[in-house]
């Protein structure tokens, strides 16, 4: 009955609706059909060929539109298609017959009429097709037999590669409230948040960086300066420690799906504390949050060498150590009490409606609000193609899209919308820094996902990065191990051989005299580089250099275009009258 509903539901397609086709022709100088790029029609993404185990061609041939794909024979070719990739319909398999001629006209148009040669509503064929071979011409015919083979395949064919994602629209995110958002902005470049009010969040993702600091590891509290020219601080007020993970970018977080936050992801959608999030604040975590892009907000504030400080420093610092939530109370307090802050607060929220209204989860909503609205980015080339431009990327770019997808198997944990699964991997990056690990760990090193899951199988496992403006965001990986792109790719190809060529000087951290000798420690663990070499999960893959370029090329074509030029942009000034990190 299924398949009977399908053959129905393709019948109506074709024959009412009217659905576009890829034809293919038949090449009269070399009697070999082929796809020509006159012949794909734009509404066509991408798919698979396949075709009977007999016909001399692999059956594992990806094509996009205008790509020339030569036959060996011409018998029967059968399209595997993507439902919504292809037709948006619920489409598999098209089945056509090259050059039909003569008495094979007649059985063409049997087969036509009774909907088996578009199955799949997938390919026609050009009803002028000649083949002036007169020996392959016995090829041309349909056999019967083949019919079979498509049937069967019907049930049981695998897909082959990864189809391209649907394009990424407004309706994705987050609703923004603008007028939150310009509260939000405010401040994201207000060192009021921080315990000694000398940091901000946009000290560690500014836009001029890529939402980022330009660091592998950055310099937080009592650091001074900005992106790579910050440098460590002075006297009683110098850094004691680097940030153990590069600070993440920012692009695309107010997106619905995702529902998991940090590298390691000790932040996800979760209601086992019954506050809608498993968080390091646990069932202390504040009411009233709108998204876990808000629940993110909170933490940079109460971690020591981010945004708190020294506890014998200042209130925050010292709060964190009595109960997380400590922390939040004495940061809105010190917002609210600010009267431009109190003014917009009142404007924009409706259940504040007076200063003392305003709690941590109207900043940090806020906060969230100006993120999702300054670091949403759908407008890159690559979205322009998803959205039906076929000119948006060059040749070089649509190569490299085509290994991403297929050949190079990055878009087995880069996929869907965001270009990543939200899940977690260990790709032998080397250790240096601080690390974080587990409570009373007395190895220095950083085990990922295992630290907030506590399971053993999460080891060195972090998760995967989303990939729009990923050409502005180095360094690259959860320590800023490379600063290059070509090189992390080149990492992903072969994890086991980048790790033991791996070069200190990759990494961009600015000079600290007092941290020399702490720094690369982990890298030197022989041990420790023993366990993290057991834990990779990727495969050798061999792309030549010109693949490798080809793949880079296509990650430059994520890079956005109004997005990157910021909306809200830097304020000129804070409320606090704190200097603004630009």
């Amino acid at each position: 009955m299924g398949l009977l509903n399908l053959f129905v539901r393709h019948l109506f397609h074709h024959f009412l609706k009217g659905n576009g086709r890829i034809r293919i022709a038949s090449d009269s100088g070399k009697c070999v059909p082929h796809v020509g790029a006159h012949e794909v029609r734009s509404g066509h993404a991408a798919a698979n060929l396949v075709v009977p185990a007999n016909a001399g061609l692999s059956p594992r041939v990806t094509f996009e539109r205008g790509a020339q794909i030569p036959f060996k024979r011409t018998d029967v070719v059968t399209l595997h298609t993507e439902a919504q990739s292809v037709h948006h319909a619920d489409q598999f398999f098209g089945l056509g017959i090259a050059a039909v001629g003569g008495w094979q006209k007649l059985r063409h148009r049997l087969f036509k009429a009774l909907g088996v040669h578009q199955i799949a509503a997938g390919f026609d064929l050009r009803k002028d097709g000649r083949c002036a071979c007169q020996k392959c011409s016995k090829n041309n015919a349909f056999h019967p037999v083949f019919l079979v083979v498509i049937l069967g395949a019907l049930v049981c064919a695998p897909a082959y590669g990864t189809p391209l994602p649907q394009p990424l629209q407004e309706a994705d995110f987050n609703p923004v409230d603008l007028e939150k958002a310009k509260i939000g902005q405010l401040l994201f470049f207000d060192p009021l948040l921080s315990g000694n009010r000398n940091i901000a969040c946009a000290t560690c993702h500014h836009p001029e960086m890529g939402s980022g600091d330009g660091l592998s590891l950055g310099i937080g509290e009592g650091g001074e300066g900005l992106g790579r020219e910050r440098t460590p601080g002075q006297g009683d007020a110098k850094i004691v420690k680097r940030i153990p993970r590069n600070a993440p970018a920012l692009w695309n977080l107010g997106a619905r799906e995702i529902d998991v936050m940090f590298h390691d992801g000790r932040l996800s959608v979760s209601d086992i504390y019954e506050n809608g999030f498993d968080s390091p604040a646990q069932e202390w975590l504040p009411e009233g949050l709108d998204s876990i892009l808000a629940a993110q907000a909170l933490f940079p504030m109460t971690a020591e060498f981010e945004m708190a400080g020294n506890p014998k420093e200042n209130q925050i610092a010292g709060a964190v150590y009595d109960r997380i939530d400590s922390v939040w109370p004495i940061v809105a307090k010190r917002v609210r009490v600010i009267p431009e802050y109190a003014e917009m607060f009142i404007a924009a929220f409706d259940d504040v409606d007076q200063a003392l209204d305003i709690n941590i989860s109207h900043i940090v909503n806020a906060i969230a609000a100006f993120e999702n609205h300054e670091f949403t980015s759908f407008d890159s080339p690559f979205d322009a193609y998803l959205g039906g431009d076929d000119t948006a990327l060059n040749a070089e770019q649509k190569a490299g899209m085509a290994l991403f997808f297929g050949k190079a198997v990055c878009s087995s944990c880069h996929s869907g919308k965001l270009l990543s699964d939200q899940q977690f991997h260990a790709l032998m990056l080397p250790h240096f820094g601080p690390g974080k690990t587990r409570q009373w760990d007395p190895v220095v090193r950083d085990v990922g996902r295992m630290g907030a899951s506590d399971r053993l199988e999460d080891a060195y496992r972090f998760r995967t990065p989303m990939l729009r403006n990923v050409a502005l965001t180095a360094p690259y990986g959860h320590n800023g191990a490379y600063d290059d792109l070509e090189m992390m790719v080149r990492h992903h190809l072969n994890p086991r051989a980048a790790f033991e060529a791996w070069d200190t000087n990759n990494a961009v951290l600015p000079e600290v005299p007092w941290l020399e000798k702490a720094d690369f420690r982990p890298f030197d663990d022989k041990r420790e580089r023993q366990r993290l070499s057991a834990r990779a999960d990727i495969d050798e893959i061999v792309l030549s250099d010109a693949e490798v370029a080809q793949v880079v090329a296509f990650l430059h074509s994520l890079t956005g275009t109004a997005s990157v030029k910021g909306r809200l942009g830097v304020p000129e000034s804070v409320p606090s009258g704190l200097e603004v990190p630009k």
